[in-house]
């Protein structure tokens, strides 16, 4: 069903109640917001890779639709027949990316270069899909939303001066840069009748479940018997719970207005040491500060986000959506200790487990 172009917000004929393409739909933020649209009425068809993943689709209340990010032709069927569209996919493992491609990023370089070759691909495989789901609502006025990451404004070597906002654009410098085209294509299809908006998310976006950055803090912390800031810790990152920014990607679906970026930021800049802090304690070990130099040691393929100074702020999302964060901070869901109870082990291959953490981020 294709509904007439607008700039956002719907006009007092349109049906609320819409049918929702996502992609990305079993992931750690995917699911909450498959919740949060089914929740507020919305019809859901997700994207399944296998016919196991269709069937826990079935069970979360959603129709599957078979096919996957590199499979075009799928996704233009799934958009064309949807009210809207929230592309959550991304490539997270080798599994994921078909034979040929699959052996340039193992064998095409140095073992070295391999988590830049498969981000490459992923990237580039995120693109194609991002291009493919834009063409099909081309003209429509549909909705379409993805994300990028708020750390994409770090400067990788610099102290931020202020918070970052939604009108700055992403930074050369920072180390998630790697998707910064992803915001440039959604701002095309925004200017081609597409109501195309972007969620940039907080390194962490937190919650049960979560297998991400902080889990994996915690992990380096067991393994070295330090709980490590660089410098004086000073350094900042921001941070939403995982139901808020899925309350976001519902909220800029509904009314989003076309080429606007929305932060999905509750917490606007926790200092990385008290982090540490929370972590050392909860483990009884060391918060030590150390030398940037001795960053990519401690911290492996963490240590450009370690490192960076990330503050970000959503006044202008706030204004725009109405959205309010409603859900616990970051240093408070430490507190509550569940993240303490299993901790993922840090994996010393860079696939799958380190490029999915970076994929997150970038």
């Amino acid at each position: 069903m294709t509904s007439p172009p607008h700039q956002g917000g719907f006009s007092e004929e349109e049906d609320k109640n819409m049918r929702v393409f996502v992609t990305g739909a079993t992931g750690f933020v995917g699911s909450a917001v498959v919740g949060e649209l089914i929740g507020a009425g919305h019809e859901v068809t997700a994207l399944a890779r296998s016919e196991e993943k269709a069937q826990a689709l079935r069970a979360m209340g959603m129709m599957p639709h078979l096919g996957n990010i590199d499979d075009l032709d799928s996704l233009r069927s799934a958009a064309a027949a949807a009210d809207g569209v929230i592309h959550l996919a991304f490539m997270h493992g080798l599994s994921q990316i078909p034979l040929a491609k699959r052996l340039r990023v193992l064998f095409g370089g140095l073992p070295a270069g391999i988590v830049s070759r498969f981000l490459a691909v992923a990237a580039e495989a995120d693109r194609q899909a991002i291009d493919t789901l834009g063409a099909t609502l081309k003209g429509s006025g549909r909705p379409f939303v993805t994300t990028f990451g708020v750390m994409g404004l770090a400067d990788g070597t610099l102290r931020a001066p202020r918070p970052a906002t939604e009108d700055d654009a992403p930074a050369p410098g920072s180390p998630g840069f790697a998707r910064a085209k992803t915001e440039e294509l959604v701002e095309g299809w925004a200017s081609l009748g597409v109501r195309a908006t972007m969620i940039r998310l907080a390194p962490s976006v937190h919650g049960d479940g979560d297998t991400g950055f902080v889990p994996q803090l915690i992990a380096t912390a067991r393994k070295t018997g330090t709980s490590a800031y660089i410098g004086d810790g000073s350094n900042r990152w921001t941070a939403v719970h995982r139901t808020d920014a899925a309350r976001l990607f519902r909220l800029a679906l509904e009314s989003g207005v076309a080429g606007a970026r929305y932060h999905g930021v509750a917490d606007e800049g926790i200092a990385f040491r008290t982090i540490a802090e929370v972590i050392a304690r909860r483990l009884n070990l060391p918060a030590v500060g150390i030398a940037a130099k001795a960053a990519p040691k401690q911290f492996s393929f963490l240590a450009p986000f370690v490192m960076a100074d990330n503050p970000a702020a959503s006044e202008l999302t706030r204004a725009q959506l109405g959205w309010q964060p409603r859900g616990p901070g970051l240093i408070a869901d430490l507190e509550n200790g569940r993240y303490f109870d299993t901790v993922p082990v840090v994996s010393q291959t860079p696939i799958p487990s380190r490029t999915e953490r970076v994929a997150q981020a970038v």
